[in-house]
């Protein structure tokens, strides 16, 4: 797959099927509209996603972003859906007050040639949103390509979106989370040294913190599996600062069930199935120290089922 954060300008003759958006999550309703243009792969398109590095919102507003894939997991995960080039373009005033017709012609036709384009039926852009899907299939006549308009991805009643996924997120509802994307809402980061009180009450883990811009379940302790160089160990995960300790970072500390091996300085990737309880303060250690065979007595029964 080719990334770039610019407008690609593909060779003359090349022709390329896109889809356009902010596909923040790549959750079942962007797996929809990239299956609409790997389908055209067939027919010798590229397959291209145009996106953003930040959403036009957080741009207007200055708002830091936190994201729920970071800009490297949505490579990934893009590549492994059958996209060929991911345009991740940096949201510019420039791009912002761009006529939809002009951002049409120069983007879509004369630098992608563009011959097939996926959107959903709220998809808007140009300068103050006037673009829209009847827009582009009225503009497709002209400059010769077509637009399917792909019907929304449902859960019941209601639209997949990243908001959705956000709002059950921030709940902790790592099942619904996971129906809604299409795979197990994860985290990465390198294993780093912690204060090893772990292993002074039997329970040694494996820390990392997050990327800065990753969103994050609530603060809590989680059901998870862990794939550390190649391999999954299951565990229970806390999120959060360890007030027992007083640590002032936000972290991630994973109990793997079944190992022993030194993991310091390795990526781990921290998959989320299910909350178990909220952050704590304890007492003591001791009491820590019950409760957290608590949870792995609860962790270990959750993956026998």
């Amino acid at each position: 797959m080719i990334y770039t954060t610019e407008i690609p300008h593909l060779e003359q003759g090349v022709r390329s099927a896109v889809t356009l958006g902010k596909f923040d999550g790549l959750h079942r309703g962007h797996q929809k509209l990239i299956h609409c243009i790997s389908e055209k792969r067939r027919e010798d398109c590229r397959a291209v996603v145009f996106t953003f590095d930040v959403s036009p919102r957080s741009y207007i507003l200055k708002v830091p972003p936190k994201f729920l894939l970071t800009y490297e997991e949505r490579r990934e995960l893009a590549e492994e859906r059958g996209v060929d080039i991911l345009a991740e373009c940096p949201f510019t005033e420039e791009l912002m007050h761009m006529e939809p017709e002009q951002f049409v012609k120069e983007y879509l036709v004369e630098r992608l040639h563009a011959e097939y384009l996926a959107v959903g039926p709220d998809f808007r852009f140009g300068h103050k949103r006037e673009g829209n899907p009847q827009m582009l299939q009225k503009l497709g006549k002209e400059y010769g390509f077509t637009v399917e308009i792909v019907e929304k991805e449902k859960d019941g009643s209601r639209d997949i979106s990243s908001t959705y996924i956000r709002e059950e997120l921030e709940k902790g509802n790592m099942e619904k989370v996971n129906g809604l994307l299409g795979y197990t809402y994860f985290t990465r980061g390198e294993i780093v040294h912690g204060r090893q009180l772990g292993r002074t009450i039997g329970v040694p883990t494996a820390n990392l913190i997050p990327p800065e811009i990753k969103k994050l379940p609530p603060n809590g302790v989680y059901i998870t599996k862990s794939l550390i160089n190649g391999k999954i160990y299951e565990g229970i995960t806390n999120v959060g600062y360890k007030p027992t300790v007083r640590e002032n970072f936000l972290g991630v500390e994973t109990y793997l069930f079944c190992c022993n091996e030194n993991l310091y300085g390795q990526e781990a990737e921290v998959r989320f199935y299910q909350y178990l309880r909220p952050e704590k303060k304890f007492d003591s250690l001791e009491d820590l120290k019950k409760q957290l065979n608590q949870d792995v007595e609860t962790g270990r029964a959750f993956f026998q089922k």
